[in-house]
C-alpha cells in the first residue's frame, strides 16, 4: 500500500468504494460470463440490460436470473463456481473504472484523503482484479468479501478498513450502489453515499436507503466531499 498522505484539516479523511457497480463498470465481463455459460447450457443469450441490474447482488443472483434456480438447487452451486471460473479467466477485458473515477482518485489524492475498497467479491477475484485496473494512485485499503468471516451489510468489513487506513468511522465515506453497502457504511458509523450511476434496479428506491445524499455521478461524489469539508 502506498504511503500516508498529508492528513486534512477537514472531517473526512478516507473515502470507501463498492467495487462492481461503484469503482469500476464490471457488467460487461460478468454479463459475457453469464451468458457464455448459458451457451454451454444450450441456451441462448440475455440481454446485457437484463444482466447489468444484478451483478451487485454477486454470482448467485446472476445464476439465478440465468438458470432461473433457487440457492438451494442442487445445480446453483457447481453453476456459480462455473461462472466464476469463466469470469476469473476473462476477469479485465471490457471492465474499466466508470468514466470520472481516475479523475476522481486523483482529486482526492490532491486534498491529502486515502482511499479503498470494501466489496464482497471474494479476494482470488478482487485482488487480479485491482491489479490489472492498475489505478493510480493505489488503494490504501482493499477488504475482500472473504478478508473476515463477515460480509456486507455488516459493519466489520468497514470498520477492518477503518484500521487499515488510522481513520475514525465518522472520517470515513462509503460509496455503493446496493442497500447493503449503505446498510453496512451506517452501522460503521460512516458517511454513505448512493452512486446511481451504479447497477441500481428499476424495482429499486435508493432514496429509502438512508443514505447521505444519492449522486448521479463521480463528480458529484467530489462536491459533496468539499462541500463537508467546508462546513
Amino acid at each position: 500500500m502506498p504511503a500516508d498522505r498529508p492528513r486534512t484539516d477537514g472531517c473526512i479523511r478516507t473515502v470507501l468504494f463498492d467495487l462492481d457497480g461503484t469503482l469500476l463498470d464490471t457488467a460487461p465481463d460478468l454479463a459475457w460470463a453469464l451468458n457464455e455459460l448459458r451457451r454451454r447450457h444450450d441456451l441462448p443469450p440475455l440481454p446485457f440490460e437484463t444482466i447489468r441490474p444484478a451483478v451487485s447482488h454477486g454470482g448467485l443472483a446472476l445464476i439465478r436470473m440465468g438458470f432461473g434456480l433457487t440457492p438451494d438447487h442442487p445445480d446453483t452451486g457447481p453453476l456459480r463456481q462455473e461462472l466464476l471460473g469463466l469470469y476469473r479467466d476473462n476477469i479485465a477485458i471490457r471492465t474499466r473504472p466508470f468514466p470520472g473515477i481516475p479523475e476522481l482518485l486523483g482529486s482526492l489524492a490532491a486534498m491529502g484523503l486515502k482511499w479503498g475498497v470494501v466489496t464482497n467479491k471474494p479476494g482470488w477475484l478482487t485482488e487480479p482484479l485491482m491489479q490489472a485496473m492498475a489505478l493510480n494512485p493505489a488503494p490504501d485499503c482493499i477488504v475482500s468479501g472473504d478478508t473476515l468471516h463477515e460480509r456486507k451489510p455488516h459493519p466489520a468489513p468497514m470498520l477492518h478498513a477503518c484500521r487499515m487506513t488510522g481513520s475514525q468511522p465518522d472520517q470515513c465515506v462509503y460509496v455503493g450502489d446496493a442497500q447493503r453497502d449503505i446498510e453496512a457504511g451506517s452501522r460503521a458509523g460512516m458517511h454513505s453515499l448512493v452512486a446511481l450511476f451504479g447497477y441500481i434496479g428499476e424495482d429499486e428506491d435508493p432514496a429509502s436507503w438512508g443514505a447521505d445524499a444519492c449522486l448521479e455521478s463521480p463528480e458529484e461524489i467530489l462536491d459533496w466531499i468539499r462541500a463537508l469539508q467546508a462546513q
